[in-house]
């Protein structure tokens, strides 16, 4: 034995370990990142819950999908084109490309940024009617449209860092960003109460964006003419980032409308069970979710002409994305009322079946989501904005007909309806582009890590607690110990030497 078991694969070996290496160290960095945000995440979702109860949570969840909204339609999609132009300028590695597209990105998405926050505070009083039934939180969405310009302006300055894949400082600034707003939020919760959520998130957004302003200014740029550099990039940017536009209006737009339908069925109340069960639910998934759209991204753009390397890239990009998340989503799904008590309080106990349907959602999600990204890199346009209308409309739809039947756990069976669909149309689509097959072993590593997720959800349902538990963490451990010996095994290079020996003999066996 020796003390590389990489340099004793072949070739062909070599180069998937090095594909595998780098998904796991962009993950490993994003994912440590993503770690520290979920801390800071989970003391400010204990905090508010303990100061506010349930339905103060509900409240700031509505008000973050407003900030969302307005955001996803101020910022016309220039900021995700512009991922894909400096990915692609990147690639090329002509450095006047990446600064005109770069200066386009800050100018372009300044001026949409005063705009969007205008409106929204001119509509605030229809906003507030529409989403509440009453005029007495116009002032509150008012503030929100400041924090929408901060959230544009801010997301154009991480533009800069993702598409030139500096992992590194976008990780920090997620960091330093996160933990600002955080502070600024609870901050004002404990000093007003209820009133304190929308300055307190106008505020946190401001601090993110002076965050990634200092981050962002550590990017060496080549000058270029600004009004060169806007008359030859607004096209294309906006071109595709209305279709970016379209898909995050339609996302986010499904997501208001559907904690509208809970709203107005069950009350706030229920509004914040659901939003308690998707903070929690999306926490864990995230982590791979997140390294995903940073990394993995701009990595398959740069290739999007290559449908070869495009379709290994993904098959590899989903054969980790399963095995980091599957054992994550089982054991959140075994555990449900315990992660609700200690995340939040014993008042959010009641919306473990909730959780536990979107956790599902959420395994299917990782599944779907590395396809997705074909039609992306290739700058499809039209499948895109057709999979993402027909995924809204199917994920509103249910909820519209589930929620008023069953309550609030409607919502959840909804966002598993949604991915049952959308896995299939997504590969479908996917396939038509690129030629993509699922490899052998990605598509048995997701019918075993599906079933592991559906006899853990039938046991939570079926047996006592006791019994549902124990064959939940059964499951969780079995899976956690198959993905540690798999990834592993995948990229050894990453491995500390002293471990590298062990690696050896699991590769025997």
């Amino acid at each position: 034995m020796t003390d590389s078991v990489a340099a004793e694969a072949p070739p062909h070996r070599k180069q998937e370990s090095k594909s595998y290496g780098q998904i796991l160290r962009s993950t490993a960095v994003i994912g440590a990142s993503y770690l520290a945000v979920t801390l800071i995440s989970i003391v400010r979702m204990k905090v508010v819950a303990l100061l506010l109860g349930p339905a103060g949570v509900g409240l700031m969840g509505i008000y973050n999908l407003i900030i969302d909204l307005g955001g996803s339609v101020a910022s016309m999609g220039v900021a995700s084109s512009g991922v894909r132009q400096i990915s692609e300028a990147n690639g090329s590695g002509d450095s006047r490309r990446i600064g005109m597209t770069v200066v386009a990105v800050k100018w372009l998405s300044a001026a949409l940024a005063v705009t969007g926050a205008l409106v929204l505070i001119a509509l605030s009083v229809p906003v507030s009617w529409l989403t509440f039934g009453t005029d007495l939180q116009a002032m509150a969405i008012a503030v929100l449209g400041i924090g929408v310009l901060f959230r544009v302006v801010g997301t154009a300055q991480i533009t800069i860092l993702q598409g030139l894949r500096r992992t590194r400082d976008l990780a920090l600034a997620n960091i330093a960003s996160t933990l600002t707003g955080a502070i600024a939020t609870v901050a004002f919760i404990a000093w007003l109460g209820e009133k304190g959520i929308a300055p307190g998130l106008m505020l946190g957004l401001a601090a993110t964006f002076v965050t990634a302003v200092l981050f962002s200014r550590r990017v060496s740029i080549a000058p270029v003419p600004r009004r060169e550099a806007i008359r030859d990039q607004a096209r294309p940017l906006f071109r595709l980032g209305f279709v970016f536009m379209t898909s995050a209006l339609l996302t986010t737009g499904s997501a208001y409308l559907i904690r509208i339908i809970v709203l107005h069925a069950d009350g706030v109340h229920a509004a914040g069970l659901y939003q308690s069960a998707w903070g929690i639910a999306a926490l864990y998934a995230g982590f791979v979710l997140q390294a995903m759209g940073t990394d993995f991204y701009p990595r398959v753009t740069e290739v999007a002409s290559n449908n070869a390397e495009v379709n290994r890239l993904v098959n590899e990009q989903a054969r980790v994305s399963l095995l980091l998340a599957g054992p994550g989503v089982i054991a959140t799904i075994s555990l449900a009322p315990l992660v609700l008590l200690i995340f939040y309080s014993s008042a959010f106990v009641e919306a473990q079946a909730l959780l536990r349907w979107i956790c599902l959602g959420m395994m299917l999600r990782v599944v779907a989501w590395p396809m997705g990204f074909i039609v992306l890199a290739k700058g499809a346009e039209r499948p895109f904005f057709w999979t993402e209308l027909a995924a809204a409309a199917v994920q509103v739809g249910l909820a519209a007909v589930l929620v008023p039947w069953i309550g609030v756990d409607g919502a959840g069976l909804a966002f598993v309806g949604l991915y049952v669909w959308h896995t299939g149309i997504i590969y479908l689509v996917a396939r038509s582009l690129s030629g993509f097959r699922w490899s052998h072993g990605n598509g048995l590593l997701t019918l075993v890590y599906l079933a592991a997720t559906a006899l853990a959800l039938g046991g939570s349902f079926l047996l006592d607690f006791w019994p549902a538990t124990a064959l939940g963490v059964i499951l969780a451990g079995a899976t956690g110990l198959y993905s540690l010996r798999e990834v592993l095994l995948l990229a050894p290079e990453v491995v500390p030497k002293p471990l590298r020996p062990l690696i050896a003999r699991l590769e025997k066996r």
